[in-house]
């Protein structure tokens, strides 16, 4: 019988992740240098895994690699073990999807399973690994006993992919240094959209086929041009898309929240894990669209994902936990499920019948026998057909739903992910924003505000961000999307309290993005700062991950800076970026999404407004009610009391007759003073 680790290093971790393998027959090492040193020093190569909590092929490896005496003991004989969190170390996880993409010839993903020396170079990759071979794949057993006898006996094979994989790196890099910079394209917005509109799903909504991913970037996009183009048919493509969203499967309906993605291109049956930063990015989308339609739909979307967040993803302290896992009851989306019986022992006749009707609950189920709820019908045509009022289907309906949401909270939870993420939070920080503006509830400007007070009290000692917190330790410099993505929040509250603080802290910030993650000769930023730890390759990348490219929003911050404080060097920076990835943008309109909307701020000047008066007055307030119900997609907002907003722009505005007052600027040209809304109204047309 091989025997168990005899120490269990992943226990001194903080992440739950590295946590859930601490009791597997594999001697695991976390990423450092005693494992680099142990794999040197006994001619072995290194073995990488990098995964996360909610992955559930993450935990199907697991169960039958990692917990298999066997298939651990080979592991263990011929090399070194290191797991990893992906949400952790992106940095890692960047480097080395690019590398193992190298190798199959395809998108990665998790679990991602790296081969390399102990210098950190890979030799081969893969992702999910069966135990045996099944799948058209080979059984893992095989792979590792491969590998072993090939790093032993036939070392100049193992050098040679080595040295491919440093020259394919080089080649890349090179490539992006040398590619030409080009001047941003005025008409990228409009042809980014005509190619977005080229794979739109006129059945279902969204983008593509199976599976499918809300696209979120992309919906942003369509969203620019028809404020600026007027074209009903392009917002209509949003709505359209998003309301057969809110109604499918990958919408959690009696929660709120929505999963990770649907695995059909109808929305019906998601992958049910449910993170951080999808919600963060839905919420605001959703908000966004009522001001966009005058829709309240969507705002009732909205205000479901964030109630959702603050019911179950939120820290007392203020933080914002980072998942929900797909799993529970040993099993995917059991959680979520039901059956006819089910909901019928919980509610009374009339509100099932009208709850398994709405919600598409039927005998034979539509997943694995039971039922994903899901929406087919608007209710009032259904209340109709069941011979109900309006008003009685809506109060049956709410009913069912409070009733089965507490029945539901007394089953097995799937695991909580409960790191604090800096870049993560800073999403949720502006979706609270964004719900804020769109309901004035205080409870979503509360929200936001204590959550930056957790990142700037728990993430931010002695002026050096981290990445990440749980139990207590903060730890891990911030990477660029940390920085960026904390810096917009910042502006977000800074534009909707008035506070200057806010303001500073996100200039603070800047500064330490172009001192250490500035790439000042080519443009663009660096993932990584000068400071983080030397690995293979220092990636600077253009493109939309789960979460918005920390390029994309570094020129955000950028530009708006440059609008709020006048220091034209913010300007030129967010210039060199842009025109850096210019290649990037025109090649792929889905994957820039939002390096091409931050492109849309650096060419049309935006919309300044600058309302002065009494922030606590009920006229000033009504003021702001009314901007924040508007759809402007390039606008800064300063609110102030006539003094000037920090150590910033030094303009004194000037409140006439008393009353809140608006200055209009654009292309560095101030209106006269405005107090009538009529007038403020027609001057923010596009």
């Amino acid at each position: 019988m091989p025997s168990k680790p005899s120490t269990n290093r992943l226990a001194k971790e903080t992440s739950p992740y590295l946590r859930q393998h601490e009791e597997n027959p594999v001697d695991w090492y976390p990423w450092g240098a005693e494992a680099f040193e142990k794999a040197k020093s006994e001619g072995k190569p290194v073995l990488l895994s990098i995964g996360y909590s909610a992955c559930h092929w993450c935990h199907v490896m697991a169960h039958e690699s990692f917990e298999n005496e066997g298939i651990a003991a080979l592991m263990n004989e011929h090399y070194v073990n290191i797991k990893v969190d992906r949400e952790e170390r992106p940095d890692l996880d960047q480097i080395y999807q690019t590398v193992v993409q190298f190798f199959i010839k395809r998108a990665g993903g998790w679990p991602l399973t790296v081969f390399m020396t102990p210098e950190k170079v890979p030799f081969y990759g893969g992702t999910y690994f069966p135990p045996e071979d099944r799948h058209g794949l080979p059984g893992f057993p095989k792979i590792l006993k491969a590998i072993a006898e090939t790093y032993v006996q036939k070392p100049e094979e193992i050098e040679k992919t080595v040295l491919d994989v440093q020259k394919a790196i080089r080649q890349l890099r090179e490539h992006q240094a040398n590619q030409t910079k080009k001047t941003v394209d005025t008409e990228l917005l409009k042809k980014s959209v005509d190619a977005l509109c080229g794979n739109f799903d006129a059945t279902h909504g969204g983008f593509g086929k199976a599976p499918k991913f809300p696209g979120v970037p992309a919906l942003h996009l369509l969203l620019r041009h028809y404020h600026q183009s007027g074209e009903k048919k392009i917002l209509e493509m949003v709505s359209y898309s998003l309301g057969r969203m809110a109604w499918g499967g990958i919408y959690d309906q009696l929660g709120g929240g929505f999963h990770r993605y649907s695995v059909d291109e109808k929305w019906l049956v998601p992958h049910f894990e449910k993170m951080l930063y999808d919600n963060a990015q839905l919420a605001s989308l959703y908000f966004t669209v009522c001001q966009a339609t005058g829709d309240d739909f969507y705002k009732t979307i909205g205000v479901e994902i964030l109630d959702y967040v603050l019911r179950e993803m939120s820290d007392e302290a203020g933080g914002f936990y980072s998942a929900q896992d797909a799993d529970s009851e040993g099993g995917e989306g059991r959680f979520y499920l039901w059956t006819p019986s089910e909901v019928k022992e919980i509610l009374d006749v009339a509100e099932g019948a009208l709850f398994c009707r709405y919600y598409n609950i039927s005998e034979e189920g539509n997943f694995e026998g039971k039922n994903i709820l899901n929406i087919t019908q608007p209710l009032d045509r259904l209340a109709e057909e069941m011979r109900l009022s309006p008003e009685v289907a809506l109060k049956h309906l709410r009913s069912a739903k409070q009733k089965l949401l507490e029945a539901r909270a007394s089953r097995p939870k799937p695991f909580r992910d409960e790191k604090v993420i800096t870049s993560w939070n800073s999403l949720m920080i502006s979706a609270f924003i964004a719900g804020y503006r769109v309901t004035r509830n205080p409870i979503y400007l509360a929200a936001a505000e204590k959550g930056a007070a957790f990142i700037l009290n728990q993430l931010y000692p002695s002026g050096q961000l981290l990445h990440t917190f749980k139990e207590g330790v903060a730890k891990l410099e911030a990477y660029l999307d940390d920085y960026s993505f904390f810096a917009i929040a910042l502006l977000d509250l800074y534009e909707t309290t008035g506070s200057a603080e806010y303001l500073n802290e996100a200039h603070t910030l800047a500064k330490t993005l172009e001192d250490q993650f500035l790439d000042a000769a080519q443009g663009g930023f660096y993932y990584t700062s000068s400071e983080h730890e030397a690995l293979i390759d220092r990636v600077k990348a253009a493109y939309d991950q789960s979460i918005p490219s920390g390029n994309a929003l570094a020129v955000e911050l950028f530009l708006k800076l440059f609008y709020l404080t006048g220091t034209q060097s913010y300007f030129d920076i967010a210039e060199k970026t842009l025109q850096a990835f210019s290649p990037d943008m025109e090649a792929s309109p889905f994957g820039a999404g939002n390096l091409i909307a931050a492109a849309d701020l650096y060419l049309r000047s935006p919309k300044e407004i600058h309302l002065v008066g009494d922030p606590k007055a009920p006229e000033t307030e009504d003021l702001l009610a009314k901007l924040d119900s508007l759809y402007l997609p390039n606008k800064i907002l300063t609110l102030n009391t006539g003094r000037s907003a920090g150590d910033f722009k030094q303009e004194t505005w000037k409140q006439v007759d008393g009353k809140p007052t608006v200055y209009l600027c654009e292309g560095f040209t101030c209106s006269q003073p405005l107090t009538a809304w009529t007038e403020i109204q027609k001057a923010l047309r596009p």
